[in-house]
């Protein structure tokens, strides 16, 4: 089927869930809060699924004009021994392909590229939206692209859901030299990663419990491996990015909710229909509504997936979309399938993360150590 939609929220989720509309013959409009789109540094890790999901969008070939491969990585202690190999080359050898590693604007600027292609879909930035249902009389879907604290999920699911900090605050930068080791070194409490992003160029980030400046994180690592200490010596700390980790708690009972008027079962027993029914009792039309990336599942940033699973989102709700049958049913039963295909292994990721992420931060690191080891290399 086709039909009108509006996206709320031009981060990579929203992007690419505009242009696997569009492709599906769909009119699209994106919707940003933001004045400006954000463009900070940070690598993303692709996934070779998320690759083939790229490659179904049609922006699969930029990706990797600026992407590099992520391979021979590590898990080592503060002394630099190794712990354990990241499974970078089963997946490798699994999907025929490696994973990459992209920085955020290189992804952001290819999927605005393909946007461009068709040359019809705006992206109106500075445009706030808080109801979902103002849109209504515009368009016939609207996808909640719009982040953790998303306006679009609160008004259509409430508030039970929302974002729960894990006590933990995250450091992100990149550094003008080129490390000779990557991975992830694990200490007591704190962890520290080091990931190629380009030639010349390293991307790393920093997690410890608690708020410090930049010159005590500086002091946190300075007795740890090389390159370490010289990879935050080598960056300027005004590019720093600091942020508290967080995730979406509870997790929800579904990423969609169709419209009053026709199909309220798409949230049957979950309240996922709660927002269409006030809008049905007042005598409004609800539109349907789907969510995808951090909207629907945002989660602590140790599996990498962030990115990868928001693409799988815009994907999976595209061809849905695209495959059902016209009128307001056959759209209730596509955003059904989506929800099928996304949200329990969207979830499943969101908890792996989650207990990475305690695993990592344990202060048990004798016991966590000799676990590691156990690992194939």
């Amino acid at each position: 089927m086709t039909g009108t939609a509006t996206v709320i929220g031009a981060g990579i989720g929203g992007l690419a869930s505009a242009i696997g509309l569009r492709r599906a013959g769909w009119s699209v409009t994106v919707l940003e809060r933001r004045t400006e789109l954000e463009r900070y540094g940070a690598a993303f890790g692709i996934h070779p699924t998320a690759q083939s999901a790229l490659d179904r969008l049609g922006v699969g070939d930029a990706l990797r004009a600026h992407a590099v491969p992520y391979r021979d990585a590590h898990i080592r202690t503060p002394d630099g021994t190794r712990l354990a190999r990241l499974p970078l080359e089963r997946v490798e050898r699994a999907a025929g392909r490696p994973e990459l590693l992209i920085s955020r604007p290189y992804l952001l600027d290819a999927l605005l590229a393909g946007l461009d292609a068709f040359g019809d879909v705006p992206v109106k930035l500075g445009e706030r939206v808080t109801d979902p249902d103002a849109l209504a009389s515009g368009a016939d879907l609207v996808i909640g692209a719009d982040g953790i604290r998303s306006a679009v999920r609160t008004a259509r699911f409430g508030a039970r859901s929302g974002p729960r900090g894990v006590g933990t605050v995250a450091w992100i930068g990149i550094a003008g030299i080129e490390s000779p080791v990557h991975g992830e070194t694990w200490g007591s409490g704190r962890f520290f990663g080091l990931t190629p992003v380009e030639p010349g160029r390293t991307n790393w980030y920093a997690a410890v419990p608690g708020a410090i400046t930049a010159e005590e994180l500086r002091g946190l690592f300075a007795d740890w491996h090389d390159p370490i200490p010289r990879i935050l010596d080598a960056t300027d700390p005004a590019t720093w990015i600091r942020y508290e980790m967080r995730h979406l708690y509870p997790a929800l009972p579904s990423f969609v909710s169709a419209d009053a008027d026709t199909d309220t079962d798409t949230g049957a027993g979950t309240g996922a229909e709660d927002g269409a029914g006030r809008a049905a009792a007042s005598g409004a039309r609800s539109v349907p509504v789907a969510l995808v990336g951090d909207a629907a599942h945002a989660m602590t940033p140790n599996l990498g997936q962030g990115a990868c699973t928001a693409i799988l989102d815009a994907d999976a709700l595209a061809r849905a979309v695209a495959a059902a049958p016209p009128g307001r049913t056959g759209l209730a039963a596509a955003l059904r399938a989506y929800d099928r295909e996304r949200r329990r292994s969207a979830q499943r990721t969101a908890f792996g993360s989650r207990t990475l992420h305690r695993l990592m931060s344990t202060d048990r690191t004798r016991l966590r150590n000799a676990a590691l080891r156990l690992l194939p290399g």
